[in-house]
């Protein structure tokens, strides 16, 4: 019942998610914020980027419970994905992606951010910590990618499943995109929360999957950095970028959800976040 609850308020939420509240909006981003005093001291603001097939949306029941607390959020939907699908073009590399986070957070001048990445957007976030790492409070890998620099994220992939993705590839206009899974990959079993996945993903460019960012040193570039790991179910096409947050000694901390637990335990994972 808890659930069903939550996701109809999000409904709510995601038919304004195109406005801007407190805030100016322009294509691809959402600003967000709250007064409301939760018993925390310190008000956060939390720059929110998502994985593969998906967009902003997918922080609307955290962005809600974090502002309730008195932080402040901003999401930012990837060129070509969620609201910005319109924007699909076989230009985009995984540079786009990283200029899209850098943009978003020197355009509106944020400065001590906690930078959360889930899934394929730890990437993302990594190249915004080179660009930008006095702008960065903290990384946040959420179950997401730790790239290595010169390397294609598709190397990184076991080779069965790259090949399994690349041959289901389609074509959406001139740009050849890998296709949403179903609900289940990303560990959602429950009706309703499905659906609300599977109504919103869009194809996600390949070519970021086979272009690289470069970066000297560590991923996190000096920056304050943790790992967040869902448990239940665990999600295998990661198991080699978890070793690799291990093997460099990054503090890891769990979380019993599927893959997408921003909609599954957005209430757990904001608790974690604040840790």
């Amino acid at each position: 019942m808890r659930r069903r609850k939550q996701f109809r308020l999000l409904g709510i939420c995601a038919s304004v998610g195109k406005t801007v509240v407190c805030g100016k909006r322009s294509a691809g981003h959402r600003i967000l914020s709250f007064s409301a005093q939760h018993g925390y001291s310190t008000m956060t603001h939390f720059t929110l980027v998502h994985g593969a097939w998906h967009g902003a949306w997918c922080w609307d029941a955290l962005s809600k419970i974090l502002m309730a607390r008195g932080h402040t959020v901003s999401c930012i939907t990837q060129t070509g994905l969620g609201e910005r699908a319109g924007e699909l073009s076989p230009d985009i590399t995984l540079q786009t992606f990283v200029d899209d986070v850098v943009a978003h957070i020197q355009t509106r001048d944020i400065r001590d951010t906690v930078l959360v990445g889930h899934s394929f957007g730890g990437i993302a976030i990594t190249g915004a910590s080179a660009a930008l790492p006095d702008r960065i409070s903290e990384l946040v890998y959420l179950d997401a990618m730790v790239p290595l620099s010169g390397v294609a994220p598709r190397e990184t992939v076991a080779p069965d499943v790259w090949a399994a993705r690349k041959a289901g590839a389609i074509m959406v206009g001139e740009t050849l995109c890998l296709p949403p899974p179903k609900a289940i990959a990303m560990g959602l079993t429950d009706p309703t929360e499905a659906a609300y996945i599977e109504t919103r993903m869009t194809p996600h460019p390949i070519r970021t999957y086979e272009t690289a960012i470069t970066f000297n040193g560590l991923p996190n570039n000096g920056v304050p950095v943790r790992y967040i790991r869902v448990t239940d179910p665990i999600y295998p096409p990661l198991e080699s970028h978890r070793q690799r947050a291990v093997e460099m000694g990054w503090p890891m901390q769990d979380i019993a959800s599927g893959h997408d637990c921003m909609v599954n335990a957005p209430q757990a994972l904001a608790d974690l976040l604040q840790k």
